[in-house]
C-alpha cells in the first residue's frame, strides 16, 4: 500500500454523525470480485439522485470541494458492518485523511471511529485522526469561511496545520503500531513478509509428520 508521511490537500466537511459502512459503500456494490472501481460509488445513496445524476443537496458534491482529499466529519464514523470495501471506496475516491471527534457520554470517552473501520483504514493507507468536538467545530468554521481551505497533515510530528487565512494547528494522538505501518506503507502481507527469512527457515526445518504411538 502507499505509505503516508505528510499530505497537503483541500478539506471537505460532512456534517453527519454515525455514518455507517453501508452509507459509505452500499451493499449492492459488494458483489464485485475486484478490489477496484469503488470510488465513484462512495456515499452512493446520498451522492446521486434516483436518475443517477449528482445530488446537489449532498454537501460533498459542493464544487468548492472539488479535488478534496481530507474529510472532516462527525462522531462514530465507519460504524456498522466490518466491510473493508468502505475504506477501499474512500481511498479510491481520493481521500487520504479522515478526521472525526471523540466525545464524552456519561463520563466515558466515545471514539470518533468504529474500531474495525479504523483498523481497516490503517491497513489501506488511510489515516484516521481523532480530535475533540471543539477542535472539529473550529475546522468546520474554517472550511465554511474559506473557499478551498487547505491543510497539511504531518504524521511524523502528529500535527494538522491549516493554511491562511485560518492558521490553525492541531496535535493528534496515534498508537505506535499504526503510525509505523502507515509511515512504512505496510499492509498485512508486507508486514508478514518482514519475517520472510524466519518463515522460510521454519518451513525448511519443520517436520509436519506426527508419529502415532501404537
Amino acid at each position: 500500500m502507499e505509505s503516508f508521511s505528510t499530505h497537503t490537500g483541500i478539506v471537505a466537511t460532512l456534517n453527519r454523525s454515525n455514518v455507517d459502512t453501508d452509507q459509505i459503500i452500499p451493499k449492492q456494490f459488494l458483489k464485485s470480485i475486484q478490489r477496484t472501481g469503488y470510488g465513484p460509488n462512495a456515499f452512493f445513496d446520498w451522492r446521486y439522485t434516483d436518475d443517477g445524476k449528482p445530488n446537489t443537496d449532498f454537501e460533498l458534491n459542493d464544487p468548492r470541494f472539488a479535488g478534496r482529499s481530507i474529510l472532516a466529519t462527525r462522531n462514530n464514523f465507519g460504524c456498522g458492518s466490518s466491510r473493508e470495501h468502505a475504506v477501499w471506496a474512500l481511498v479510491q475516491d481520493g481521500y487520504r485523511v479522515i478526521i472525526a471527534p471523540w466525545k464524552e457520554v456519561n463520563g466515558e470517552r466515545v471514539p470518533g471511529f468504529a474500531d474495525i473501520f479504523r483498523s481497516n483504514a490503517t491497513k489501506n493507507g488511510l489515516l484516521t485522526v481523532e480530535l475533540s468536538e471543539e477542535e472539529i467545530e473550529q475546522i468546520f468554521s474554517a472550511v465554511a469561511s474559506n473557499l478551498g481551505q487547505v491543510a497539511t497533515v504531518d504524521l511524523p510530528s502528529q500535527k494538522i496545520t491549516f493554511q491562511e487565512p485560518n492558521a490553525l494547528v492541531f496535535g493528534f494522538d496515534i498508537d505506535k503500531g499504526s503510525k509505523e505501518r502507515l509511515l512504512e506503507g505496510l499492509d498485512d502481507i508486507a508486514l508478514t513478509l518482514q519475517y520472510e527469512e524466519d518463515i522460510t527457515r521454519f518451513e525448511t526445518s519443520y517436520d509436519p509428520y506426527i508419529p502415532v504411538e501404537s
